[in-house]
């Protein structure tokens, strides 16, 4: 167990803050994780096995419970913190809360709140998820001497697409992929995703990074030009890069959307400005390619005509493949990144769902209103 130099007996939340302060110093320190009930300590917590899965957009709960003495300790000194963790030595802070006490940070305000289903439920509801959301977290519950806790996974259910810039294939530095992945709807892809995406057939022979500051790559269909014929298939490794030297494509992963992705139709083709012009005229905004990639993969969007999309790139998304849509397989089709000036097209065009945006926040109120009057 882990000993704090605080005590939890502290009315004000304030400075309940400074004791978390305090705490995170010793953070260096291993913890015990336990999945099934134990009787080693006072405080003993209980996390799901495996993973818990939503979508962006969607509200999920973190499951987690605690068991302690309870003759020997007051109720109100228990303390529960959410932390997630962004890599092995770090961790960002999500939600607190002791006695009556409840404080939610970052980006994670308002979307947070415990289930408190029964004694000992630490459960924690993240509601409207996003792609940021994913990863693990941890759920610590602490005592005045005693501390345990727990990790849950949370999962996101999407598409990964490669991704460069116009500049040409392996030109982004880690830092530059991360951004480019947040500018088209997405974030770095986990080795997870990307794996998993390999194992529904994924084959793409240029290596990308990922959110681990690893550099792979997929193949299922050995060939010449990507590592030879005789390589094995799967996940090729390039280990961890330079982050800031090293230049290479990206593997984005987005979730579904908000909104609709559709094609515009107009009376003749349009070159990159008049494209986005439209979408903004028919009361959307020109697609990322995320969105594109979204909307083939969680709204069978199937379309055979090439549209401008926000990053000055051309594609079109195939859902049923046929002798005049280009390959054989399923896919968004690119032809690259064409002169923006002179070239002409069509364009697919973001909207976002107004009434589901509306009814979210409308669900968000009548949470806080339960909140307030139970609390």
């Amino acid at each position: 167990m882990i000993f704090f130099r605080c005590s939890f007996h502290w009315a004000v939340f304030g400075t309940l803050m400074l004791c978390l302060a305090s705490a995170v110093s010793e953070k260096g320190r291993r913890k015990t994780v336990h999945v099934l009930e134990d009787e080693t300590g006072d405080v003993v917590v209980q996390t799901a096995p495996g993973k818990v899965t939503t979508h962006r957009g969607g509200t999920i709960i973190l499951p987690c419970r605690y068991h302690y003495e309870v003759s020997t300790h007051d109720p109100d000194e228990i303390r529960i913190k959410w932390t997630k963790i962004t890599d092995p030595l770090m961790s960002a802070d999500v939600f607190v809360a002791m006695g009556n006490e409840r404080k939610a940070f970052g980006n994670y305000k308002s979307r947070t709140f415990l289930q408190e289903d029964g004694s000992g439920d630490a459960s924690l509801v993240i509601q409207n998820v996003t792609l940021q959301d994913y990863g693990r977290y941890e759920c610590e519950v602490t005592n005045e001497l005693e501390d345990d806790a727990g990790i849950v996974k949370l999962d996101l259910e999407g598409v990964i697409f490669p991704y460069h810039p116009r500049l040409g294939r392996y030109s982004l530095n880690f830092y530059e992929a991360k951004k480019a992945c947040r500018e088209q709807d997405g974030i770095l892809a986990s080795y997870e995703q990307l794996h998993k995406a390999w194992l529904q057939g994924m084959d793409w022979c240029n290596a990308g990074w990922l959110e681990d500051g690893s550099v792979q790559y997929p193949i299922s269909k050995p060939r010449e030009k990507c590592g030879k014929r005789e390589t094995p298939i799967g996940v090729r490794n390039y280990g961890y890069r330079h982050k800031d030297d090293e230049r290479y494509d990206a593997f984005c992963f987005t979730s579904n959307l908000n909104g609709k992705v559709y094609f515009l139709k107009t009376y003749r083709k349009l070159n990159f400005a008049e494209a986005a012009r439209a979408c903004n005229s028919s009361g959307g905004m020109i697609a990322k390619v995320g969105q594109l990639y979204a909307a083939w993969k969680t709204q069978l969007l199937d379309r055979c005509e090439a549209g401008w999309l926000g990053d000055g790139s051309v594609r079109y998304p195939i859902v049923n493949p046929r002798a005049r849509c280009g390959e054989q397989e399923p896919g968004v089709r690119t032809l690259g990144f064409p002169d923006k000036k002179y070239k002409l097209f069509g364009v697919y065009c973001y909207k976002e769902d107004v009434e589901a945006k509306n009814s979210s926040q409308q669900v968000q109120e009548e949470i806080n209103q339960w909140k307030a009057f139970h609390l």
